[in-house]
């Protein structure tokens, strides 16, 4: 029976079970496995290509429990026979010829035996081509939709032609619009590689035209596959992709290299050969009359090799004339694979098509990253932003408030297991924490250097050292983890080519709500007046009754605790170590400077500026990080020269200074 009929068979058994209930197939049957099948026993126990439809038709029918594991035990060659009562195990080997039998119902023990007691059944390839087709239609028909995604999935990694009649049958009853969708892209796949009318495949590949999915990428790629051809002159039909030309897609070497591994022009004798040459005819210390001591040099090893070559005692040395004039003779060439020359072309234009798209995709993923990173650097970046604006303090140990509010989720992380409610505490306990710290410092140190910024500078300096040397004391030199909860692992995924990271995506919200927690800070309560006023015009300030020393104190401790809250976020992301403070602390300067000092929307547009700056040039150049925050710097600092007072320039003392 032609292969053809027995799967149109299969597939009519199917499709009948199919409508058994409206839209699928009915529950699996209380039968059990191992009657189904004693009533085509022989047939199981010998298998062939002409038995093998009526068996499975009969265990397709009977859909009894463990049918999918059976035959792809049988398919495997796990199915044991026990020739005192014909029944069918599974087994396990027990020691050197031993054999424990399973029941392939139940899965119990049943009995050991040796080998010479039961009969392995092996079917051969043309049958295991026919088990694995009527398995996939089980799978596709299963009433089960997981059990049929699963089946799908299974067909897109390992897809091949058999699979087009049985999905095209289970595609035709199929009532889950989620699952029909996949289906009719798995046929478009599947009929634009293997489909036999032409037709049939450049419309399947049209419509992949712009599909970004990998799973269209590659088979697009799969149709424009080629191989490296050479001839006197290209045979007639050849689907040839392209023509190599020397020079350009090939060097002479590698032609003639090409031609000789052919065995159709004398190989090119490289330097090994020619120095074994010479090695084997030294006579009286001399090399066709030249000394060896001077056989030093790739020019007087050849010309010691002509010398022999004109006594005729090794090959004529091959000349680039010679290799010229070989290659001259053959054309060089790309054939695809494909014969057919209208499916290559489809495919070609259908990839370009494709291609650009993915480009606009990786664009918009780049972008995300750029908008992932400014928020990182906001978060890092608003605390320092306040400090300076107001006090003009530059505070060089902001960094190692970033690394205690890590420490301080770490900390919390180690008492509290659960990750979420860790983060609830973390985060509130890192800005109390920090704010503390922040205040301390500004009593104790800033407060008296207010007018000497150099000292400030260097006493901010020394701090910043000190504390990265306390937490190695406490936390050792090794990097700590903070785990982030489990729904902000992994990644939002849009599609194939774009993936944004969920605690990505969290930071990013993060630092939205800072933001707007700052607007309304600095522009609907006393004390954000109280801080705008002493920012503008501190002596006004004061004369109008509020403090100054205060309002400084409050806004030194509130830049702290932000960034401890962002030690936590980027603690998540980042290792947390002591040193972390100083990867950011030059970015979150940066940050300031060029989005404007003292500017909550400055530092955000100078975050937005930085992180996409950083992320185009790496785009360029993705293999060189260094290089690209070289260039960073050096945009940086042409920016300033052109607009010194930042992106949004802020009016009042910091205009002023």
């Amino acid at each position: 029976m032609p292969r053809l009929l027995r799967l149109a068979t299969l597939l009519a058994c199917l499709t009948v079970a199919a409508f058994a209930l409206p839209g699928r197939p009915a529950a699996q049957s209380a039968t059990p496995l191992q009657d189904v099948l004693q009533t085509v026993q022989p047939q199981v126990a010998n298998p062939s290509r002409a038995s093998v439809p009526q068996v499975l038709a009969a265990l397709l029918a009977a859909d009894a429990p463990g049918t999918a594991a059976f035959l792809r035990a049988w398919a495997e060659r796990e199915v044991y026979e026990r020739p005192a009562d014909g029944f069918f195990f599974y087994a396990r080997e027990t020691g050197a010829r031993g054999l424990m039998l399973v029941d392939i119902d139940s899965g119990a023990d049943v009995a050991e035996v040796t080998t010479r007691e039961v009969n392995q059944i092996r079917p051969n390839a043309g049958v295991r081509r026919e088990i694995g087709a009527a398995l996939v239609s089980y799978e596709l028909m299963h009433p089960d939709p997981a059990r049929r995604m699963a089946a799908l999935d299974n067909i897109a990694r390992s897809p091949s032609a058999d699979q087009i009649e049985p999905l095209t049958a289970a595609r035709a009853v199929e009532q889950d619009a989620r699952i029909a969708a996949r289906m009719d892209r798995l046929l478009d796949l599947l009929n634009a590689r293997f489909a036999e009318v032409p037709a049939i495949r450049i419309d399947a590949i049209e419509g992949l035209s712009g599909d970004i999915s990998t799973e269209a990428r590659r088979t697009l790629a799969q149709i424009l596959q080629t191989r490296a051809e050479f001839a006197e002159a290209i045979p007639e039909g050849t689907n040839v992709a392209r023509i190599r030309r020397l020079g350009d897609d090939m060097t002479l070497v590698a032609a003639y290299t090409t031609l000789s591994d052919a065995g159709l022009v004398p190989p090119r004798p490289g330097r090994n050969a020619i120095r074994d040459a010479l090695r084997a005819n030294v006579e009286n210390g001399a090399v066709g009359g030249i000394p060896v001591h001077q056989l030093d040099t790739d020019e007087m090893r050849r010309a010691a090799y002509r010398a022999l070559e004109a006594a005729g005692t090794v090959p004529p040395l091959v000349t680039e004339a010679d290799m010229a004039a070989a290659v001259a003779a053959y054309v060089f060439y790309d054939a695809y694979l494909e014969p057919d020359a209208a499916v290559t072309d489809a495919a070609r234009a259908s990839l370009d098509e494709t291609r650009g798209k993915v480009s606009m995709w990786q664009f918009v993923s780049i972008s995300f990253d750029a908008i992932s990173l400014a928020s990182i650097f906001f978060l890092a970046a608003i605390g320092l932003a306040i400090t300076f604006g107001v006090m003009r303090v530059i505070n060089m140990a902001h960094g190692e408030f970033i690394m205690m509010g890590a420490y301080t989720g770490y900390v919390v992380q180690t008492i509290i297991p659960d990750y979420t409610a860790s983060l609830i505490v973390a985060l509130p306990l890192a800005f109390a924490v920090t704010f503390a710290a922040g205040v301390a410092l500004e009593r104790l140190v800033i407060r008296h250097l207010y007018t000497r910024p150099l000292e400030t500078l260097l006493a901010t300096f020394g701090i910043s050292i000190a504390l990265q040397q306390l937490a190695k004391n406490i936390f050792g030199t090794q990097a700590r983890p903070l785990t982030a909860p489990d729904w902000l692992a992994g990644a939002i995924q849009i599609n194939d080519v774009v993936s944004v990271a969920s605690i990505r995506v969290a930071i990013l919200v993060m630092a939205l709500g800072f933001l707007l927690l700052l607007l309304f800070i600095l522009n609907r309560t006393r004390l954000g007046l109280e801080v705008r006023a002493v920012t503008q015009n501190p002596g006004m300030a004061a004369s109008m009754g509020i403090n100054p020393d205060r309002i400084n104190m409050l806004t030194f401790g509130l830049g702290s605790g932000i960034a401890g809250v962002a030690g936590v976020s980027i603690g998540m992301v980042a290792q947390v170590t002591s040193e972390m403070g100083a990867n950011y602390i030059v970015q979150s300067f940066m940050t300031v400077v060029v989005g404007g000092v003292g500017s909550v929307f400055g530092t955000l547009a100078g975050a937005a500026l930085i992180g996409s700056l950083q992320k185009g040039i790496e785009w360029f150049n993705p293999a060189n990080t260094l290089a690209a925050q070289t260039y960073m710097v050096l945009f940086i600092i042409l920016f300033i020269q052109f607009r010194p007072k930042g992106i949004v320039a802020l009016k009042g003392r910091a205009a002023g200074d």
